[in-house]
């Protein structure tokens, strides 16, 4: 299957020292999204930076279209909390 990733950046750039409740809650949920998504081995890799730059999630998706609709639902990007941006990868390698 092949392997996509999202990148995440914040709309507000007072998110990070100031989220409102309403953003809260949507990362609370955006790390649940993932977190099931990762127990069910759809997604391999996902964090944020701690520059507070942005976030990443490598993931698989049967095409584009599936990966496209996987990002959009992530509940930071469904509530325009987070923009996101999508890219095909090829993981050439893996460490334990």
């Amino acid at each position: 299957m092949p392997e996509y990733i999202y990148l995440i950046h914040p709309f507000r750039h007072e998110f990070f020292e100031q989220p409102t409740p309403d953003e809260q809650a949507a990362m609370e949920a955006h790390f649940e999204y993932l977190q099931k998504a990762a127990s069910e081995g759809v997604v391999l890799l996902a964090g944020p930076c701690l520059d507070e730059t942005f976030g990443l999630v490598i993931f698989r998706a049967e095409n584009e279209q599936a990966a496209l609709s996987f990002m959009h639902n992530d509940p930071s990007v469904r509530c325009n909390v987070m923009m996101a941006e999508l890219h095909p990868l090829r993981i050439s390698l893996g460490g334990a």
